[in-house]
């Protein structure tokens, strides 16, 4: 069997989906300890404790279980929980297990992975430990993590990228890579027609309804009086062009490739102007904004601060008597944040929308999760797909 410690919504096993009769041996061990304690998206208190969180590691390594008395003097108490994976990788040793391990966390958690790959090397594992883009292997999401690969068997060494931030071509020695896979072709949305989410109704954070941002229930009424919405599916003459800001993060993408068929959805059609569509990681002023022809900045939620919303700017300027048409910032539906993680449409997520996104934002995309377990289980992987079932 494969133990999937702080399993969350499933994105590690998703990717897995073991079907195998694995009986009498754990073959291998997975860890994404919860990242609020060390992520840019909190406080960070994670790092102020980090020296006690390495002081638990190497205790427990040494089968001394010390985390109660250092949890005293942490300033989060979840940052122990980083430590926590060595608790079980001592117990399994002992009968020299587990065949292989793989583990992630936010990029400031690469100092531990590294005390972690150290003492792993001692018991007689090849390491590999460093910082990966999802981006580069197929996610719609330019998501960096700290990764931890360990094995008994082969040669621990990261996936090989199948993506790049613009079209490789084939060389000499080998294949090139496609370009990263933007948001549009993720969401299904294509690039001649206008992407805007369905509205819905119905579960906030705190289950209740969904909260749409400030004015704009009453900009989409105004829309509705002036002839200027349209509830049905339109290929009128709208140019998506993509953006560089956010961050200094966002590049142009010349070159597309394939596009699914996009999907009905409510539409805003103005006489005059031409949308170009963005999402918006969050309300704060240096919030990283991407084209929809570009991979999503890193997800995260938690509150209003986290909200990602889709917006629009017009790329010709309207006419004054269209200025007002501009549509407000819509908020990203669980099942597009979802997509965005690689995880299927129809993914069950449990719980009201805000515990959905939580679930979502500190998920490992399914997508990222089976290039890295591949290799341990000696399974072929198509480079664009996210299950290893048997």
């Amino acid at each position: 069997m494969i133990l999937d410690l702080f399993a969350g919504p499933g994105g590690w096993s998703h990717a897995l989906y073991p079907v195998w009769p694995w009986v009498g041996r754990t073959r291998g061990l997975i860890a994404s300890p919860p990242c609020q304690a060390w992520s840019m998206a909190g406080k960070r208190l994670g790092l102020v404790d980090q020296p006690l969180v390495h002081e638990a590691v190497a205790n427990l390594a040494a089968g001394r279980d010390t985390r109660e008395h250092l949890l005293a003097t942490c300033q989060d108490a979840r940052s122990l929980l980083a430590a926590e994976p060595m608790r079980y990788l001592h117990a399994l040793n002992t009968v020299g297990e587990p065949e292989w391990v793989a583990m992630e966390e936010v990029p400031d958690v690469l100092p531990l992975w590294k005390q972690y790959a150290a003492i792993l090397r001692r018991w007689g594992f090849s390491t590999w430990t460093g910082i990966l883009n999802a981006a580069d292997y197929g996610v719609p999401q330019t998501r960096r993590r700290a990764i931890l690969l360990a094995s008994r068997a082969h040669t621990a060494q990261p996936p090989t990228p199948t993506r790049a931030q613009v079209t490789e071509p084939d060389f000499l020695f080998g294949p090139g890579r496609a370009r990263w896979v933007s948001m549009a072709e993720a969401l299904g949305w294509s690039a001649t027609d206008r992407p805007v989410p369905t509205v819905c109704a119905g579960g906030g954070p705190g289950g209740g309804p969904e909260p749409f941002p400030s004015g704009s229930r009453q900009a989409l009424a105004n829309a509705r009086e002036r002839g200027n919405w349209q509830p049905r599916h339109t290929r009128s003459n709208v140019v998506l062009e993509p953006q560089t800001r956010g961050a200094g993060r966002t590049t142009r993408h010349d070159n597309r490739g394939p596009t699914p068929t996009a999907a009905p959805a409510p539409t805003f059609t103005s006489k005059a102007t031409h949308w170009k569509w963005s999402l918006r990681s969050n309300n704060q002023t240096n919030a990283t904004v991407r084209s929809i022809e570009e991979p999503a900045g890193t997800l995260f939620f938690g509150h209003r601060a986290n909200e990602c919303t889709w917006i629009a700017e017009p790329v010709t300027a309207p006419p004054e008597d269209d200025a007002a048409g501009t549509p407000d910032p819509i908020r990203i539906t669980a099942r597009e944040a979802g997509l965005l993680q690689t995880f299927p449409a129809d993914y069950p997520w449990a719980g009201n929308k805000g515990q959905q996104f939580s679930q979502i934002g500190n998920a490992v995309p399914p997508r990222l999760a089976a290039h890295l377990l591949a290799p341990h289980l000696n399974v072929p992987l198509d480079p664009d797909d996210f299950t290893l079932a048997a």
